[in-house]
């Protein structure tokens, strides 16, 4: 049973602001029809209509890309168009409803729907239901789920207003609309099991769980019964909760600002993607455990907080300085995030501890955590007797690192990266927005020109960058996540490469960011003479590549070892 929320819940206090929509809103899905298109019949000399000569499959394509009130409104175009719309699925949102920038009343926005509902006989492919207090509105709600139900609705996203009656049950109907592709829910609360014991989305690839109060088992019951779930995206809840992952279709999993007990990936056997951003942990302080079981294919994982978090793989939990075993790693990962505090003793230890569970490791993004009470600095020699981590050592080509304060620890876990990372192609460092810490850009810039050594400097592409955004990034969003075309949402910035080679990069940062970091780029460019002078130390690099042939042994021993890289 999940524990109560109290009355300083954090998470109690943000639902109950006018935040709290923009919150939830920011990660929906987006309608696939414009307010902008017009629709006009365009006529000839003869007034003949042009467009009503179209063959109907064409004229219901034009109509179903129309918001729901301006297609009804195509049946006064012409006599052939009358019907048109009344035989086309169409996209039904209730904020296109109302006219531009008009602040109506929840009842105002229930007589639409209605209206909207009763005049066309579906399918509906597209309905969005975000402007409403519903819970006022407990008849209307349970009729409309049963008319989208009866009438094939595909995608569905019903958002509930906050109220402050709390929080409003979901009506057992919505379990049972087995035609959705698309679901997502905000601010409700799960029904008790009995009503979600008739649960059943055969066709259901994406659901996404926005502030509702759920228990624990309740998401579990929900992808059980969902064999075509790829994508789960969840935000938002007041109750600790243990999640089960169990499903044979799940490429991609985020959870975001989430308080969570644990999360377990039981058998994910097609799971791609698991992300775990601002989630906080249970009461008491104690971590959240993240256990990795079943999931052959998980390739990219973030954004794990080493102070956060307490990692499992397998049946071994992961501490500091444990001897990591071929049954501890997971081979599969290829990029990795991690938020570290380097001014807690605790969470730079779990740093190698971590990496080397991912000895495929080819992409590292580092976030440098905020610490309101630094413990100190470690031992200068606690890097040196880390010793090699394989993926460190010979998988990984890029690496990122943002929210750079210039503290000493920060620059030492540098230092180990640029002497251990062979292979190592691509690096930036983005300096922390100078608002939140008592050193000027310049002052944290110059410690990393101290930092760059013409042999490092010759290995790889160093980028030193800043931003004027918040302390720990902009938030997470489900779109970055759930975009497969995409190989690392991960990346603050893409590296390309030009044919000319790896002189010639630039990098393309995120929007926002790049009008931010032109001046520190140009700086970093400054820097070409002392790279200049690395290249004419040829004896030197060529003494560098006669050393090839220790890392292959070292290569060799791994694959002895049963470390089988993808």
């Amino acid at each position: 049973m999940a524990r109560p929320p109290s009355s300083a819940d954090p998470h109690l206090q943000f639902r109950r602001t006018e935040r709290l929509p923009s919150f939830i809103h920011s990660n929906l899905p987006d309608p696939p029809v414009t307010t902008t298109a017009r629709l006009r019949a365009a006529r000839t000399s003869g007034g003949v209509d042009r467009i009503s000569h179209l063959p109907d499959a064409l004229l219901r394509e034009i109509v179903s890309r129309l918001p729901a009130k301006d297609a009804a409104r195509t049946a006064a175009l012409a006599a052939r168009w009358r019907g048109v719309w009344r035989s086309t699925p169409i996209a039904l949102v209730d904020t296109h409803l109302l006219p531009s920038g008009a602040s109506a009343s929840s009842l105002d926005v229930t007589a639409a729907v209605s209206q909207i509902l009763a005049a066309h006989p579906g399918p509906f492919r597209c309905v969005h239901l975000t402007r409403g207090r519903m819970g006022e509105h407990p008849a209307h709600l349970r009729l409309w789920l049963r008319l989208l139900a009866a009438r094939g609705v595909q995608e569905l996203v019903l958002v509930n207003r906050p109220s402050p009656s709390g929080d409003v049950p979901l009506p057992r109907t919505l379990f049972a609309i087995s035609t959705l592709t698309r679901l997502y829910i905000g601010v409700w609360k799960f029904p008790d099991a009995a009503g979600l014991a008739a649960a059943s989305f055969p066709h259901l690839r994406e659901l996404g769980i926005c502030s509702v109060a759920v228990e624990t088992g309740d998401i579990d019951l929900v992808v059980a019964r969902s064999p075509a779930l790829e994508i789960l995206n969840i935000q938002g809840t007041m109750n600790g909760v243990h999640l089960r992952l169990i499903s044979k279709s799940l490429r991609c999993v985020q959870i975001c600002a989430f308080v969570l007990e644990s999360v377990e990936v039981v058998s994910a056997p097609c799971l791609e993607r698991l992300i775990l951003s601002e989630c906080l942990g249970p009461a008491g302080g104690s971590c959240t455990t993240v256990k990795i079981g079943n999931a052959p294919k998980l390739s990219l994982f973030g954004k794990l907080e080493t102070g956060k978090y307490a990692l499992e793989i397998q049946d071994t939990v992961i501490m500091a300085g444990i001897k990591t075993g071929p049954s501890m790693m997971v081979t599969s990962v290829k990029t990795l995030s991690l938020k570290v505090r380097f001014g807690v003793h605790s969470d730079i230890k779990m740093v190698p501890a971590f990496l080397k569970c991912f000895p495929c490791l080819e992409a590292l993004h580092i976030m440098s955590g905020k610490c309101d009470h630094p413990a100190g600095k470690l031992n200068l020699d606690f890097w040196e007797e880390v010793g090699p981590i394989v993926g460190v050592r010979l998988r990984m080509k890029v690496m990122t690192f943002l929210d750079y304060h210039a503290q000493q620890d920060e620059i030492a876990f540098l230092q180990y990266i640029f002497q251990n990372a062979q292979v190592l192609k691509y690096v930036l460092v983005s300096a922390v927005n100078p608002r939140y810490t008592a050193l000027s850009a310049d002052d944290m810039f110059n410690t990393l020109y101290g930092l760059s050594d013409d042999l490092w400097l010759s290995k790889f592409s160093f980028a030193i960058g800043g931003t004027h955004g918040p302390e720990g990034g902009e938030p997470w969003t489900f779109r970055r996540g759930a975009d497969f075309s995409d190989s690392d949402p991960l990346a603050p910035v893409k590296f390309i490469i030009r044919a000319a080679g790896p002189e010639t990069h630039q990098q393309k940062p995120q929007a926002g960011k790049t009008s931010q970091q032109k001046p520190q780029a140009a700086k970093t460019r400054q820097q070409k003479p002392k790279a200049a002078k690395t290249r004419q130390e040829k004896p030197k690099a060529a003494k560098t590549r006669q050393e090839k042939p220790k890392a292959a042994k070292t290569r060799q021993q791994k694959q002895k070892a049963g470390i089988p890289c993808n």
